[in-house]
C-alpha cells in the first residue's frame, strides 16, 4: 500500500501546539486595514485553536503530524 499524503494546504495553514491542538491564523488579517477597526486588528493578531468538532477532520488532513 503507498504512502498517505498529506494535504499540502493543510500543512501550510495549520500548527500543531505543545498540548497537541491545531492552532491557525484568523482570515482577513493580511491587508485593507484602513477599513478594519482597531479592535479587529488587535483581534486578529492572535491565533485561534480549531475546535474539537473541526479537529478530527482537519487530523486526518495531517496524516504525519507530531
Amino acid at each position: 500500500m503507498p504512502k498517505m499524503k498529506t494535504h499540502r494546504g493543510a500543512a501550510k495553514r495549520f500548527k500543531k501546539t505543545g498540548s497537541g491542538k491545531l492552532k491557525y491564523d484568523r482570515a482577513y488579517g493580511s491587508h485593507l486595514f484602513a477599513n478594519k477597526s482597531t479592535k479587529q486588528k488587535r483581534h486578529l493578531r492572535k491565533a485561534n485553536i480549531v475546535s474539537s468538532g473541526d479537529f478530527k477532520r482537519i487530523k486526518s488532513l495531517l496524516v504525519y503530524m507530531k
